[in-house]
């Protein structure tokens, strides 16, 4: 069982963070810079408490704040938008989960931006931009928990596509803290409670996706490559990349529980896929490695008979609320 505490691996991993260009140094934790405002949400979004608070140097390192009314700590849901790293905002929050809903339960929200994967092109692999981003704001988000009244003990992921599959990096990595850091921020966790994700990949491991789904083609340019052929034809060179970035590797029998959704079909191993992107192939695979390893893990897809919740909100109010 390997150590979710700062071990050597994870502190060279943060100090490869912070030697990330644009990645935000020390910052005051009591004055965050504010952004400039981005897109309009949808009309059943509510007005966030606090928006556009920089988490980092760059214009995509922002986030969004909403706060639940409650006398105890809260609860809360960290959104990561989806778009393949490369488009997409936080402002697409009410195509993952229903933030009204979860307000009214208690649970506070957050969404981010990140910088995408072409603003990180000087980065090897330029993945590391994105996941490395939602890192530092969910430890952004834990640092503002007194003042915010957030129980850091339950914030649970939520997002689709690569928005999911950046949560189910966070879910199943090691903790980032560096609790020797100059950086108050850097000393937060970076571990959730519990993860709930649409249409997620959850491998990126080229020779993995062609077993499952012969028709793959999507996840090349997280590893600076142009074309699937490619990915596939040189994995071996970057299998380290691949043991450190694709979240069905990283799972352990300590790692808490997750919900996968998916719109399409049920899944069919080993068949080609009309959406091989977002397949229901990657949630039954990553179902039988959660079994594998005694974890917790609700899957459904499109059509599937006595679904325990039916969405992710569903599943975010039951499992967060529980005592």
């Amino acid at each position: 069982m390997k150590s979710k505490r700062a071990t050597n691996f994870t502190i060279f991993a943060l100090a490869g963070l912070i030697a990330l260009p644009l990645v935000a140094e020390a910052q005051d934790t009591d004055q965050p810079k504010i952004r400039t405002k981005g897109p309009a949400y949808a009309a059943s979004v509510p007005k966030p408490t606090l928006s556009e608070l920089a988490y980092g140097d760059h214009d995509r390192q922002a986030l969004d704040f909403w706060k639940a009314e409650s006398n105890q700590p809260t609860p809360l849901v960290f959104v990561i938008h989806g778009g393949g790293w490369k488009n997409g905002s936080k402002e697409r929050l009410n195509r993952f989960v229903d933030a009204a809903a979860l307000l009214n339960e208690g649970i506070s929200v957050v969404a981010i931006n990140y910088r995408y994967i072409r603003n990180a092109q000087n980065l090897k692999p330029p993945v590391k931009a994105p996941l490395y981003d939602a890192a530092r704001a969910l430890q952004f988000v834990r640092s503002k928990a007194a003042e915010w009244n957030i129980d850091t003990d339950r914030i649970a992921a939520a997002g689709a596509s690569a928005g999911a599959c950046s949560s189910l990096w966070l879910l199943y990595h090691d903790d980032l803290a560096d609790p020797n850091s100059e950086d108050p921020i850097a000393r937060q966790s970076t571990r959730l409670y519990c993860a709930a994700v649409n249409n997620a990949q959850t491998t990126l491991d080229p020779q993995q996706m062609k077993e499952w789904t012969p028709n793959s083609k999507y996840g090349g340019h997280a590893f600076g490559m142009n074309s699937f052929d490619q990915f596939l034809a040189e994995r071996e060179k970057i299998l380290p990349w691949i043991a450190k970035y694709s979240p069905y590797a990283l799972a352990s029998a300590d790692d808490p529980p997750v919900y996968l959704y998916y719109k399409g079909a049920a899944p069919a191993i080993g068949k080609p896929q009309k959406d091989p992107t977002h397949t229901a192939n990657f949630g039954l695979k990553l179902q039988q490695r959660c079994k594998q390893l005694g974890l917790k893990c609700e899957f459904v897809h499109s059509g599937a008979k006595h679904a325990t919740h039916k969405d992710a909100t569903a599943y975010l109010i039951a499992t967060l609320k529980q005592q």
